[in-house]
């Protein structure tokens, strides 16, 4: 999953980058409102983190832009503690969801795991393919109940299908929301990821629909 940060505050966007790349995410930043509002509207991401305060900007303004122009990207604000009217403000310009400062980081994590989780059409943190179970939340992964390990990037994929099961997904989609905008991006990278999961996951699970992309069928 690849997500935004907008945060004008140096030490807290780098906080945010770190707990969220820690987290198994693709993460690009932003650290004022034009960057981020630029960003939001060309890059695909799956959620962003949006500070209310920023420079060049504000956050509503942003937000304000980015809903009128149809982006459904879930978006969770950061306000501040003693700011109600913030809060309300940012659900009316088209938030999510909202963490107010100072916070602890666990609860941004979970926070964005629900957003995205939702906006993929899935209650739980548990998500379920046949004799696949991924904990979101966890990130662990099980084959008929037995653990099986996966390297970050080949987590990263898995989820990314998992979320998106029974939707045929293109390489280019696949490179698009596992890579930040400064990675290195090579297509054929996914090709050699998509085959050392089939080496550990149930022949069949990852399909290959020709011409198309790979998808896990929604069972």
């Amino acid at each position: 999953m690849r997500v935004l940060v907008v945060e004008d505050d140096a030490n807290l966007n780098r906080q945010l980058k770190e707990a969220l790349g820690e987290a198994g995410y693709a993460v690009d930043v932003a650290f004022d409102g034009e960057e981020g509002h630029f960003l939001g509207d060309t890059e695909p991401y799956d959620a962003i983190v949006l500070d209310i305060g920023l420079p060049q900007m504000d956050g509503i303004s942003v937000l304000e832009e980015w809903r009128r122009a149809g982006k459904t990207v879930p978006v969770l604000l950061l306000t501040a503690r003693d700011r109600w009217s913030d809060k309300v403000q940012g659900i009316d310009a088209g938030a999510d969801d909202y963490v107010a400062k100072p916070f602890h980081m666990e609860e941004v994590l979970a926070r964005l795991r629900a957003l995205v989780r939702r906006a993929a059409g899935h209650a739980s943190n548990e998500i379920v393919a046949g004799p696949v179970r991924l904990d979101v939340r966890s990130g662990k992964v099980t084959v008929d109940g037995q653990a099986v390990k996966l390297t970050s990037h080949e987590l990263r994929l898995l989820s990314y299908l998992m979320h998106h099961k029974g939707k045929v997904i293109s390489r280019t989609e696949l490179t698009e929301h596992l890579y930040d905008q400064d990675f290195d991006r090579d297509s054929n990278t996914i090709e050699v990821f998509v085959g050392r999961l089939r080496k550990k996951l149930p022949d069949e699970c990852i399909q290959t629909v020709r011409g198309l992309g790979y998808q896990i069928a929604d069972d």
